[in-house]
């Protein structure tokens, strides 16, 4: 069986973490159009992305192992805050975190060469200390809010807003590596004789 590995995403802080675990693979980020996931709760919601996300790239690489990731953010008030469009919306959005906790659901979607699908969900809580207007402006300014499910980051000076985290460090992130080896061992992949 084919050893090859694929990550559907174009996340570097996703790349960082895999290479962390010093695994060989290639990124071709997925074409899958998220604005079509019709399901409004948050883990089915990442779960269906994130195995659209492997399923589109696995057309192109039917052979490998794909791995597909989608990462959703639920605030305190249960609403769910993916990538803000503009610089208002990442302003509210972290206005809403502010002081707050939120959930975060990371999901994986593993696709193997038998074109088996294997995935799984690791959550997470995060606390946000309490923002002043002038540590969101800061944080607007960066422009690290891009493309960031509820406009925040774990990694990098993201950290700097965060008072405590509850569960996987990697699946805030977006990543959750422990689930990956999970997934990874039970669709064959051979990881220990990778690293």
């Amino acid at each position: 069986m084919s050893q090859h590995l694929v990550l559907a995403s174009a996340s570097p802080q996703r790349k960082r973490l895999l290479e962390g675990l010093g695994l060989t693979f290639e990124v071709h980020p997925s074409n899958f159009d998220e604005s079509t996931c019709t399901k409004t709760d948050p883990i089915e919601r990442a779960k269906h992305q994130a195995y659209h996300k492997a399923m589109d790239v696995n057309k192109r690489f039917v052979d490998s192992f794909v791995i597909g990731c989608d990462t959703l953010v639920v605030s305190q008030d249960g609403a769910l805050l993916e990538k803000a469009p503009d610089e208002d919306a990442a302003r509210l959005m972290v206005g809403k975190l502010s002081g707050k906790v939120c959930n975060v659901h990371s999901a994986l979607s593993v696709v193997d060469p038998q074109q088996i699908h294997h995935e799984g969900v690791s959550s997470s809580v995060v606390r946000f200390k309490e923002l002043s207007d002038a540590e969101i402006d800061w944080w607007i300014g960066t422009q690290l809010w891009k493309d960031r499910s509820g406009s925040f980051q774990i990694d990098g000076p993201g950290q700097l807003m965060i008072e405590e985290i509850q569960g996987d460090w990697t699946s805030v992130v977006g990543l959750p590596v422990f689930l990956l080896g999970d997934l990874l061992r039970e669709s064959g992949y051979s990881i220990i004789e990778k690293c």
